[in-house]
């Protein structure tokens, strides 16, 4: 059985044998980050566009377009969401087609942590998970008291999952040891709720952190601190889930399986709406990191509107027809998700 970062671990202490050093310093983790292999800027970019043109057919597709529905986490983050839309976004993730029960159910539902419990309720013991985003999300502009809060409220209302921000002026400005700590305690966080844990997946911003050589640093940082999953994009900020960004993460759960043994899972997010940009992604996935991570334990999409269009096409493939978008229930908000 591969090992998982969801076992208990000291995170300083696991860094400093990694980094093979006595005292955890900003320095240290510096040297470290900055010590890992710079992108290739133009071969990253080609090879996202490579991967890009490629093209499945038949039963290949079909099992594609089923995989991807079962690894979307289903998502409305609105200020103006309300109990009735979680509700009824739930009733969407239990039922995706009702024309046909055989459809496969996402993963999870995404929501605020104040609707939770709403979720957690509509959802019962189907299986599909509830994930909350928490430390002040989208900016993460909020103290570590406020933020842990934020993410125990979560857990104890119910969540599975936390979506977490990570503090991108504290990584612009070189302070990694801030954001070092900050994931860890709200790694802790997750497990700190009548002996619940909740999976952490820890999102780095990418469209603002403006080079792939931060992508690559923020990737690991955030895997060496605790994470659980790495997630691209909170969906606020623009460009968000992009194929080289998702590439460049890829690299990085493969390599640190190879030196840890453990499974860090990926998760694109924002801007992914048809079944043509998710088979790019999952044909990313298979090609980068290796089929292990075909698997919703370990690869998820961040969306709202990307069900319903991968819905449509596998009615087309069952049916032979292609139904009008208007066909299924758009429930989804109008956001970047």
């Amino acid at each position: 059985m591969v090992p998982t970062s969801d076992t208990a671990v000291d995170a300083t202490a696991r860094a400093r044998d990694l980094l093979g050093v006595a005292r955890l310093t900003n320095q240290a983790l510096t040297s470290w980050l900055h010590g890992l292999p710079g992108v290739d800027q133009v071969g990253c970019e080609a090879r996202a566009a490579g991967l890009g043109t490629r093209s499945i057919k038949n039963e290949s597709k079909r099992w594609a377009i089923d995989l991807a529905i079962s690894m979307i986490d289903l998502t409305t983050l609105e200020g103006a969401d309300t109990h009735g839309r979680v509700r009824g976004l739930a009733a969407k993730a239990l039922t995706p087609d009702p024309s046909d029960l055989t459809t496969p159910r996402p993963a999870a539902v995404c929501v605020y942590g104040d609707m939770v419990a709403t979720a957690k309720a509509a959802l019962g013991d189907s299986g599909v998970k509830v994930a909350a985003v928490a430390t002040a999300f989208p900016s993460g502009r909020a103290s570590m008291p406020v933020k842990l809060l934020d993410t125990k409220d979560a857990v104890k209302a119910g969540a599975d999952e936390i979506d977490m921000v990570i503090d991108r002026g504290a990584f612009l400005s070189g302070d990694y040891l801030t954001v070092f700590h900050q994931i860890a305690e709200v790694k802790r966080a997750c497990g700190a709720v009548d002996g619940k844990h909740a999976r952490l997946k820890v999102i780095m911003e990418t469209g603002e952190l403006n080079t792939y050589d931060n992508v690559r640093r923020a990737s690991w940082l955030s895997m060496l601190a605790g994470g659980d999953f790495i997630k691209t994009s909170t969906g606020k900020v623009s460009p968000a889930a992009t194929l080289p960004v998702t590439l460049i993460m890829l690299e990085a759960v493969r390599d640190w399986r190879e030196l840890t043994g453990e499974m860090i899972g990926v998760k694109p997010a924002g801007g992914i709406k048809t079944s043509k940009d998710a088979i790019k992604f999952l044909v990313a996935v298979n090609e980068v990191a290796g089929e292990g991570w075909l698997d919703n334990q370990w690869f998820r999409f961040g969306a709202s509107s990307l069900l319903n269009d991968l819905v449509l096409q596998r009615q087309k493939m069952n049916d032979g027809v292609y139904s009008s978008a208007t066909y299924i229930a758009d429930d989804s908000p109008s956001t970047a998700y």
